[in-house]
């Protein structure tokens, strides 16, 4: 798999940019400039990593803050938690395209089973990190609505002009 590393990431990036629209994608897969274009470059570096921490894993700390910056993306976006997550899964798809029959035949089925369960992980993980994204925006949202509460009631205090002879 190391061998196919570039192909499998190729292939991955094409699949994992499919959820934006086709201008968007052109931006994120060419420019890899981390200021003229954070999202693709939190994306190419993050999946990088990511196949490396799958091929040579680490430690759980490490691959939960090569996914963080990923997730957080997907987030904020408004995609479903399936289509936001569809993206780890779906590198066991990438990885079977990318090797050819004869490679596959020289993998184990002990070696496949390793990196499939390290996906899944990566997969359990990484739906962990979302829904804490998703709350920490909701607390936002909800902070956000009570603040403008707070300052329409203040507003329409009897004591304030507005309000008088009404």
């Amino acid at each position: 798999m190391a061998e196919k590393k570039s192909a499998i990431l190729k292939g991955w990036l094409d699949r994992i940019l499919e959820v934006y629209p086709a201008g968007s994608r052109g931006i994120f897969r060419k420019n890899p400039d981390p200021f003229s274009n954070p999202i693709g470059s939190a994306i190419r570096d993050g999946i990088e990593k990511l196949l490396q921490e799958i091929l040579d894993p680490t430690d759980v700390a490490r691959s939960r803050s090569i996914l963080d910056p990923i997730i957080r993306i997907r987030a904020v976006e408004n995609l479903s938690p399936s289509r936001a997550m569809a993206f780890i899964p779906l590198l066991k798809e990438i990885i079977r395209e990318s090797l050819s029959d004869q490679i596959l035949e020289k993998v184990s089925s002990q070696e496949w089973m390793a990196v499939s369960y390290r996906i899944d992980q990566l997969t359990l993980q990484a739906f962990d990190i979302y829904l804490e994204c998703r709350e920490k925006i909701h607390q936002l949202k909800v902070k956000e609505l009570k603040n403008r509460m707070g300052k329409v009631w203040e507003e329409g205090r009897p004591e304030n002009p507005f309000w008088e002879g009404r």
